[in-house]
């Protein structure tokens, strides 16, 4: 299987729906300023936050500004978003090549500024703080609680954070208990000792570190990824996220000499088996924010 970070990216849409916290989304869509706004989103991928926010018609007029470091998402965000926009009956006007505005003759117009940067170099040159900053996914990879603090200077109100990893990887059915709870737990640390931060229980601990920065948390609640097959099938592009899923356990291992290769090379092996066959439910916990600056 040829393995594809954007492809991954777009499989997860339908995971991230069900998964987003609704008291959360009720929370900011609540507390959501008049329009326009201006937003930011950082770790943004191809912009699929973005458009889940068109769909479910939480934002209508905005400046949208959508951050990532990987050359190869924003790429494939120039042309993904328009193509999605025209699919969804909206127009779409390229002013340049990272500059566009999806409208309707309705209520929608959105003006898009693609950034290829690093959060952190991002932040340095950034003029102009948003009425709400988005980070989906993403702060779990970053050092805490130092990055905080940088991070709220890009919003002057509201901080939407989401799908903040917390613990918990369940995969079913059991291959082996002993082994399974040994790599769940090899795979959190490898969370934990990363080189450019991160944490496997992000989730809980950003209630310390959004106050410890002046933020008021809004709104709370889980946000969990329940993968599971229906009728022996998986939901939309589902089978091919859980193939990158373990994809990542793989890249996370390599080198690692507390797992012996071969027995891995078998679990990873019976593991994709079950997603052949429809059989493997993946569970991640995560939480989801709403805080106010």
């Amino acid at each position: 299987m040829e393995y594809s970070f954007s492809h991954y990216l777009l499989s997860k849409q339908s995971v991230d729906d069900r998964a987003l916290n609704r008291n959360v989304l009720d929370a900011l869509k609540a507390n959501l300023p008049a329009t326009p706004i201006r937003v930011i989103e950082v770790g943004a991928g191809i912009g699929t936050m973005l458009t889940r926010l068109l769909r479910w018609d939480v934002i209508t007029k905005a400046d949208y500004v959508l951050v990532d470091e990987m050359e190869e998402n924003i790429r494939t965000a120039r042309e993904w978003i328009p193509l999605w926009a025209v699919g969804s009956g909206l127009g779409v006007e390229q002013v340049n090549q990272d500059q566009l505005r999806v409208f309707d003759d309705k209520a929608c117009n959105i003006r898009i500024q693609l950034e290829c940067a690093d959060v952190f170099d991002f932040i340095q040159k950034n003029k102009e703080p948003a009425d709400l900053l988005i980070a989906h996914a993403f702060l779990d990879l970053l050092p805490m609680p130092e990055s905080m603090p940088k991070l709220l200077t890009l919003t002057r109100d509201l901080a939407w954070l989401t799908v903040n990893f917390d613990g918990v990887t369940s995969l079913e059915p059991t291959v082996d208990a002993a082994l399974d709870e040994k790599i769940e737990w090899l795979y959190h640390a490898t969370m934990d000792s990363r080189v450019t931060g991160g944490d496997s229980r992000s989730g809980r601990h950003l209630f310390s570190h959004l106050q410890k920065a002046g933020a008021d948390v809004l709104a709370a609640g889980a946000s969990d990824w329940v993968v599971h097959p229906v009728d022996g099938k998986y939901p939309a592009d589902e089978e091919y996220f859980l193939h990158f899923i373990l994809h990542f356990f793989e890249k996370s291992f390599a080198g690692n000499v507390e797992l012996d290769t071969a027995v891995f090379a078998d679990w990873l092996k019976k593991r994709r088996a079950q997603i052949e066959r429809g059989e493997l439910v993946y569970i991640a916990h995560q939480m989801d924010y709403l805080a106010r600056i």
